[in-house]
């Protein structure tokens, strides 16, 4: 059950382990040479990178359509209004079929991001043992079911356990899309590239209140969700049918990571030809609740991922609340006739415009870590003038022109923040450090942060001191991100992990796709 090393060349024989039922030989470098031609060709993926880009971009999109579908008017609708003579409104939407108070619709939102939140890390901790592919294949598939669930939902409760099973199939796609598309996008455009699947955000957002009051005014808010589960149904069962790429820093199927000895220069490899040659876990191997901590600890440990996350912590406060209380607040204000409207148009177009900008920018300047966090704090520091500016003029025009300049310089860091946080760990803990960023700019940032204004303008009764106080929070961004600049950072993009994981099983043998035409030529050079 090993490899048979070639005539005349001598094989070094090694003592087993105890803990290791698989026979291990160790063949040298030329050994592997001679024999690596004999190794299968990895089968092309019908992927190309701008196909991936494309379509990952599209799921991305569909999501964020459903979350401002169910916020908009058409959809969410109103509750149902009694007046002092008895005369009811049956009201509209789901608000209005359920007959439900504002404190059970918040509720619907908070459910989606609890499943949201709660799945991410073991999405995440999944990757390590079920190739991440088919991972976002049946997380869109419980996306799918829950979306059309939402449509057929008889009650509170059951539209509440739907929204919640939605965010757990958008969970397995948040924590693993970054990532594929780090590995597979041209090296001097990585961050263009994350900034164009960033951007969809925004704009799904939109799309999703314009989607949301058309349907729902015109066939019911039921059909809204039935719409959007057909749209993602391609993408669910394209996870399942195409065959599944190979994320950086996990191993091929039926391999396990070949190791160098830098004193004999011998490489050590482990060929499993049979289910019995599968090496089993020991009591001395850690469980996986233990994996995980283990990958927590790494997290961690790793200084520069850490400042990162705060400074996006903090900015996502501030973002979180301008979301929802901005109309509110620009209503009062500057009394605007449609603040949903404005504040939804310039969010889009900042959105767009500073995304898709901060990706090529860093790309420009040559995409390393401590670039990224030049242009986050400065990016953020302008913005935040520009954004505490506009909430000092009493000009309606003039606030709108200032603000929007600020949103553009805000959403510029998008790509770089996302870019530091693949790029400061080893590859098997990205998918870990994306959905562990993810939890953390939720829970201690826009989660809290819009019942913290409210209190805050409770006790106040000032919408522009409100504002500004809220807007001053990004300069503390800008200096957490400031301060990642001279802290010693090492790009952990191309670094091996220490360890395999024991619990890998299953992986495709498809690389990464820009490094298909390397592998075939020299295959090729090979056998010449």
């Amino acid at each position: 059950m090993g490899v048979e090393s070639p005539p005349n060349k001598a094989v070094q024989n090694q003592e087993p382990d105890p803990a290791v039922v698989v026979p291990v030989e160790k063949v040298t470098e030329s050994d592997m040479a001679k024999t690596s031609t004999s190794l299968p060709e990895p089968t092309p993926s019908w992927f190309t990178p701008k196909r991936l880009l494309v379509i990952f971009c599209v799921i991305n999109m569909i999501n964020y359509v459903d979350r401002g579908a169910i916020a908009s008017n058409g959809v969410n609708g109103s509750p149902r209004v009694c007046t002092k003579s008895g005369v009811c409104s049956h009201g509209s939407g789901i608000q209005g079929d359920f007959d439900l108070s504002n404190f059970k619709d918040g509720v619907i939102s908070s459910a989606f991001m609890v499943g949201l939140l709660v799945a991410s890390p073991i999405f995440a901790s999944l990757a390590k043992s079920i190739n991440p592919f088919r991972l976002i294949g049946v997380g869109l598939s419980v996306w799918t079911f829950a979306a059309a669930g939402c449509g057929i939902s008889i009650d509170f409760w059951s539209i509440t356990i739907c929204r919640m099973l939605v965010g757990v199939g958008e969970a397995s796609f948040i924590s693993l899309a970054a990532p594929f598309i780090d590995d597979n996008a041209p090296a001097t455009q990585r961050t263009a590239w994350l900034g164009i699947f960033y951007m969809c955000i925004p704009t799904g957002v939109a799309l999703g209140y314009v989607y949301g009051g058309w349907v729902g005014d015109g066939f019911g808010w039921r059909y809204a969700f039935f719409g959007e589960a057909i749209l993602m149904l391609p993408f669910a069962i394209l996870g399942f049918v195409m065959k599944p790429l190979q994320m950086k820093g996990f191993s091929p199927a039926g391999s396990k990571k070949s190791l160098t000895t830098p004193e004999t220069n011998v490489i050590e490899v482990e060929v499993i030809t049979s289910d019995k040659d599968v090496p089993k876990l020991t009591s001395k191997e850690p469980s996986r609740f233990g994996l995980f901590w283990n990958d927590i600890k790494a997290l961690l440990a790793e200084k520069i991922y850490v400042i990162n996350v705060l400074g996006y912590i903090a900015y996502n406060f501030v973002i979180g609340a301008y979301s929802y209380w901005g109309p509110k607040a620009g209503y009062s204000i500057y009394h605007m006739k449609n603040a949903d409207l404005l504040f939804g148009g310039i969010t889009i177009v900042g959105g767009i415009v500073g995304t898709l900008s901060g990706g090529f920018i860093l790309d420009y300047m040559n995409a390393t870590i401590p670039n990224a966090f030049k242009l986050l704090s400065t990016a953020t520091f302008f913005g935040a003038i520009f954004c505490f500016s506009a909430f000092c003029l009493k000009n309606l025009y003039g606030f709108i022109v200032l603000f929007l300049i600020g949103e553009i310089l805000v959403f510029a860091t998008q790509g770089p923040v996302n870019f530091v946080c693949l790029h400061t760990v080893k590859p098997n803990l990205r998918p870990l450090s994306m959905a562990m960023s993810t939890v953390s700019i939720h829970v201690f940032g826009d989660v809290p942060s819009s019942p913290l204004v409210g209190v805050l303008q409770d006790n106040i009764n000032n919408w522009r001191t409100s504002a500004l106080i809220l807007t001053s929070i990004l300069f503390l961004a800008a200096g957490i991100w400031f301060i990642g600049i001279f802290l010693h950072s090492v790009d952990r993009y191309n670094e091996e992990s220490e360890n395999q994981d024991a619990t890998t099983t299953e992986r495709s043998n498809t690389t990464p796709l820009l490094e298909e035409k390397t592998i075939e030529t020299s295959v090729g050079s090979s056998d010449v």
